[in-house]
């Protein structure tokens, strides 16, 4: 899915990439964990789907706001969901991870399939926490 969140209305739609994770599902957070270790230059910026922006831009595109089937990847006011998100992230890390884009070529509908196996056995795989990921100080500053 591709959308967009009208940057006068929404707080993050004006940030050049912000990435929106399910904040209690260690799958998301070493996913996190991942993305900051690669991305050297800070260009991604996080929120939780959990927060009241977070639940805002779900609503605004119809996605469930508590069973979550997406991370979201916000780009200067467009939404970008499930594999597209995934791979325009990795596109946009250092080391060999963007050549993983060359995956967009593969139809979406199939890329989701693979993605939508994952996200049903997240937390059967890599367990919950009780509450949303609290970031490190040196952390702190990309966590919106």
């Amino acid at each position: 899915m591709t959308a967009s969140v009208k940057q006068e209305k929404h707080d993050w739609a004006q940030l050049e990439k912000v990435i929106v994770f399910d904040g209690v599902c260690n799958f998301c957070n070493a996913f996190v964990d991942f993305v900051i270790g690669h991305d050297p230059q800070g260009k991604f910026k996080f929120g939780t789907l959990q927060s009241g922006p977070g639940q805002e831009v779900l609503i605004r595109l119809g996605l469930h706001t508590e069973d979550f089937e997406t991370f979201l990847l916000l780009e200067q006011g467009k939404v970008f969901t499930k594999s597209t998100a995934a791979l325009k992230i990795a596109k946009c890390l250092t080391g060999p991870w963007p050549l993983l884009a060359m995956f967009l070529l593969v139809p979406r509908s199939i890329r989701d399939g693979l993605y939508d196996f994952i996200a049903r056995r997240r937390y059967r795989w890599m367990g919950k926490r009780d509450t949303c990921r609290m970031p490190s100080s040196g952390e702190r500053e990309r966590f919106i």
